[in-house]
């Protein structure tokens, strides 16, 4: 467990929790480090949300499967990320998502319950980890409100630009590098994928993005 200490530490549910103490901390959360191929399952759609992961290495996605079977994705967990959190939290009967390794990674997983309810080790830290909860799902809310911004835009260049707006904006710059695929970025904003890249094309030409694969430049 020491060896990811300093990815834990930079995690938001740990935010100023630190050193032995977080280790003494983890072993109150029954926390365990469980690694995955690509492809597999954390959690799956349906089961009972008991657990909740931080992401050591690797990437995942959050994915929702309608009712034809069209896999929809709702948001990429890279490494430090916790995820699980809200339906956990909620108490929710079944997930109505699934998180999948889109490469190997290794995740650290922890009983839910020892996160809400109060410790019956009495640990020093325990208040500031809820309130560091709390702070983590109000955040989460914000990220799906900004979503919720881009897919309901009128259009594929509206979505498009919506979105690669926000990524220039949280990289400080007009040039930067997006975590998602063609595919991703189209199951992202739910469009097709053939559609999405004729629009890109159309966006270069009329200059106002440059972009290989997931590196991006906004012109104008």
């Amino acid at each position: 467990m020491k060896e990811y200490l300093p990815i834990l530490s930079k995690c938001a549910l740990f935010e100023n929790i630190s050193g032995e103490n977080l280790l003494a901390m983890l072993k109150c959360l029954s926390a365990n480090v469980s690694r995955f191929g690509k492809g597999e399952f954390i959690f799956t759609a349906g089961e009972a949300p008991e657990r909740v992961g931080v992401l050591l290495s690797g990437t995942l996605h959050i994915m929702r499967e309608d009712f034809f079977g069209n896999r929809i994705l709702i948001t990429v967990v890279e490494h430090g990320d916790l995820f699980g959190e809200s339906f956990a939290c909620a108490e929710t009967a079944e997930l109505p998502v699934s998180a999948v390794a889109a490469t190997d990674c290794a995740v650290l997983l922890c009983d839910y319950r020892r996160i809400v309810k109060s410790c019956t080790n009495a640990c020093e830290f325990h208040a500031r980890l809820v309130q560091n909860m709390l702070n983590i799902l109000a955040n989460k809310n914000i990220h799906l409100t900004q979503k919720l911004e881009h897919v309901t835009q009128h259009n594929t260049r509206e979505k498009l630009l919506s979105y690669l707006a926000e990524r220039a904006q949280l990289a400080g710059q007009s040039k930067f590098t997006i975590p998602l695929n063609r595919q991703e970025l189209a199951d992202y904003l739910a469009v097709e994928r053939s559609a999405m890249s004729a629009e890109l094309s159309r966006m270069r030409a009329d200059g106002l993005i440059r972009c290989d694969r997931n590196e991006f430049e906004l012109l104008r």
